[in-house]
């Protein structure tokens, strides 16, 4: 019965998610062009909270639990578990103080309304996973621009999305030129569950009522890690330690 109800729900969801991306896309435009990043930032986390309002329409809820005082004056590495899309605008939005900017693959930078404007302008780094020579030096110009602005990269090291919310192995390439690149950052593990659930079906039709919570665990600095290794290791081990086990 549920699922017969999401139906309807999810063609009207995608509607307004349509509608919201096509009208951001000039304001962003205007924004980047003629005020530059301030006001471009402004209209991107304008567009975070209307995408997350979009998902109220299946009955979604987000919690973000982060006790943490994290200072904006410092860069910042942010990690985390990979389930769905739906984990970039909530990170985006709640963590918004930080100017969080994605390493995202190529093939998001065009045909988004939006979506690839920011991915090109908003600071983000667009990488072909499956072209070393050109990921590699992007990543690491990438990490020296969130170093010079004190801003935050956010990485999902898996790598792809886990479609059941179960982990996968992280991958430490990324990783270890960020901590080489962003030596003064403070590393931010975050765990994500159940935003797989929005897309249990599919894209369509879209799972309803998903409780989606994101837990920020205790900032580290890499300074008090002599060992990169043990470093991943630490982050790894607390992101997994809080994902719901699969029932």
């Amino acid at each position: 019965m549920l699922k017969l109800l999401s139906y309807p729900l999810t063609f009207i969801y995608y509607v307004f998610f349509l509608l919201t991306l096509l009208v951001f896309h000039p304001i962003q435009w205007f924004c980047f062009n003629v005020f530059g990043y301030k006001a471009h930032k402004k209209s991107v986390d304008a567009l975070q909270y209307c995408l997350l309002r979009c998902t109220n329409i299946l009955g979604t809820q987000f919690m973000f639990n982060n006790p943490h005082k994290i200072d904006t004056n410092q860069p910042v590495i942010i990690i985390a578990n990979h389930q769905s899309l739906y984990d970039i605008s909530p990170i985006m939005w709640y963590m918004r103080k930080h100017h969080p900017k994605f390493i995202s693959k190529i093939e998001l930078g065009k045909g988004i309304p939006s979506v690839s404007y920011n991915l090109r302008h908003g600071g983000s780094v667009l990488i072909d996973r499956k072209n070393p020579r050109q990921s590699l030096p992007a990543i690491m110009k990438f990490a020296e621009y969130i170093e010079e602005n004190k801003r935050a990269a956010v990485i999902f090291p898996e790598g792809t999305r886990s479609k059941n919310g179960v982990p996968k192995d992280f991958q430490t390439k990324g990783l270890e030129i960020l901590f080489k690149k962003i030596p003064s950052a403070l590393v931010v593990p975050i765990t994500i569950n159940n935003s797989w659930k929005m897309v249990r079906y599919g894209k369509f039709p879209m799972g309803l009522g998903t409780h989606i919570k994101f837990d920020v665990h205790k900032p580290l600095k890499i300074s008090d890690f002599k060992d990169t290794q043990n470093l991943i290791n630490t982050i790894e081990t607390t992101i997994k330690e809080y994902i719901i086990p699969l029932k």
